[in-house]
């Protein structure tokens, strides 16, 4: 019978006595102490990305690796642990992908991301896979199980990096709704692969592989819309609670969701995200102090697990795997990933360039090196050089694309130059009032630029309210001409924001005179 992934947990339930120590009175000031020293370096090195272009999770990475055995020293081993914490840190990431994600921004790349995650992972571990077999001389089974753990994109490194790049909206779409659907086909898949590499577990035919992992998938996906759903009608009772709880209740569904999906033999990673997308785009009370809370507790079980994952390294195993770990790289980033793009969208006649700019942004991350303690925790045999090479494909290759996704954004034109994002506000007057606030920014190539605000003929209700601009924030008269680099602050009616949005967009592209000819935008 295929186990999903709550069966890992069973071995650090049986040997719970060996490896869990209780930290002592005396130990506390210690750890508290260096703790609060790792937080502190970890928002530090947010400015450092910035800077560099590298998402900031890798620089986490290596600040585990410099608290490690190569550098102070800290020794750190418990791999059942590792993995107990990996998933919960996953399911905390998830859940604030799915709450920050707004359901009309990814609505019309649904179909290309789910294709994404489910037919491109498969093309990505036959692929993979066969280099392993051909190239390394692996067997079958660990080719596809090491192709199977470096296959999915990490929801975390790919959101840290859109926040800068700002493709188009279409493909940053894609993006993070890929890689939070993508998860729970992959964790199903390595668990099953795994287990046909450990003695004393019943294996299931491979033939039967596909069947029951669609059903897990389907169980997931209907206990994540019914917990969601279920939830925002429960907390919508509740919203008179103060704003500081209403956010914990919030989690406390979404994590309700993996548990209860997890207990009905289902995906819990696909449960957990599609229960926080509901519960963030249904209309609550209470909705920016909630974003903020997930992005906080988000935030951190990225700074715990790249962290941890980087103590568990040993640098000195490492440069054994270099050679492997870039071979498989290459093919996954050349090849493998290029052909699980053109596949999952050739239905949809996307551009080449577009398809070119999602294949370079299949970033990898913490999930992989998660997924690689899965054998291990397991009791397959002879494996462990797998966390060594994934970690290695992980660092190597993070460095060589996320540096260069601005530039090739650049190149092939997919940067979305005029762009509008809800603004997470805190204010009961607008939430009474029925009301959101957007931000937009006139891009340099916006035929925005000389319109006066009149002539953007927006839906009655709709209001700038505020200009940003070199000189100063001022309040704008009807007759403001807008410039290239203006900051608009927009209050809108919540039934007319699409309206108005695509209002904008129209003009952006035509100008004064959209909707007066053919293009209507």
């Amino acid at each position: 019978m295929l186990l999903t992934n709550v069966a890992t947990l069973a071995p650090l339930l049986a040997a719970s006595d060996e490896h869990v120590e209780m930290v002592a009175v005396e130990d506390l000031s210690t750890l508290v102490t260096v703790t609060a020293i790792v937080l502190v370096v970890a928002v530090a090195a947010v400015r450092l990305s910035a800077r560099t272009g590298l998402p900031s999770l890798l620089l986490y990475l290596l600040l585990g690796v410099a608290l490690g055995e190569a550098g102070l020293g800290v020794a750190y081993e418990d791999i059942e642990t590792s993995l107990v914490l990996g998933y919960l840190a996953l399911v905390l990431i998830l859940a604030e992908g799915g709450l920050t994600t707004s359901w009309s921004d990814i609505k019309p790349s649904i179909a290309p991301a789910v294709l994404l995650a489910t037919v491109g992972v498969v093309v990505s571990v036959a692929v993979v896979g066969a280099a392993g077999h051909f190239l390394l001389g692996l067997s079958w089974e660990v080719a596809l199980l090491l192709a199977a753990i470096v296959s999915s994109t990490d929801a975390a490194a790919v959101f840290s990096v859109l926040r800068d790049v700002r493709p188009k909206a279409r493909l940053a779409g894609i993006l993070e709704a890929e890689s939070g659907f993508n998860d729970a086909p992959v964790v199903l898949i390595v668990v099953a692969l795994a287990e046909r590499l450990t003695e004393g577990v019943d294996n299931t035919p491979l033939v039967l592989l596909p069947v029951l992992v669609l059903a897990e998938l389907i169980g997931g996906v209907l206990v994540g819309l019914t917990v969601g759903f279920v939830g925002a009608w429960v907390m919508r009772q509740l919203g008179a609670a103060a704003s500081g709880l209403f956010p914990i209740g919030v989690m406390a569904w979404i994590v309700l969701a993996y548990g209860v999906a997890q207990l009905v033999h289902s995906s819990g990673f696909i449960a957990v995200y599609l229960a926080a997308l509901v519960l963030g785009n249904v209309a609550m009370p209470h909705r920016a102090t909630t974003r903020s809370f997930a992005q906080g507790l988000g935030w951190l079980a990225q700074i715990g697990l790249f962290v941890m994952l980087g103590l568990l390294a040993s640098p000195s195993e490492l440069p054994g795997q270099i050679v492997p770990a870039l071979v498989l790289g290459a093919v996954l980033l050349l090849v493998a990933r290029p052909l699980s793009v053109a596949a999952s969208t050739l239905w949809f006649r996307m551009p080449v360039r577009d398809q070119i700019f999602l294949s370079w942004s299949g970033l990898r991350g913490a999930v992989p090196i998660v997924l690689a303690i899965v054998p291990i925790v397991l009791g397959a045999q002879n494996l462990q050089w797998i966390f060594n090479l994934v970690f290695v494909l992980v660092v190597v290759f993070t460095l060589v694309q996320a540096p260069t996704m601005p530039m090739l954004a650049r190149r092939l034109g997919v940067i979305d130059t005029e762009h509008a994002r809800t603004l997470d506000i805190e204010s009961t007057t607008l939430e009474e009032l029925g009301a959101d606030m957007l931000e937009i920014t006139i891009g340099e190539g916006s035929r925005l630029h000389g319109v006066e605000i009149f002539e953007l003929r927006l839906p009655v209700g709709a209001d700038i309210s505020l200009v940003v601009r070199d000189t100063g924030p001022f309040v704008p008269t009807p007759q403001t001409e807008l410039r290239h680099g203006d900051q608009l602050l927009l209050v809108v009616p919540v039934g007319l924001r699409e309206t108005a949005e695509a209002r904008l967009h129209a003009v952006d592209r035509a100008g004064r005179l959209a909707g007066w000819g053919s293009d209507e935008g």
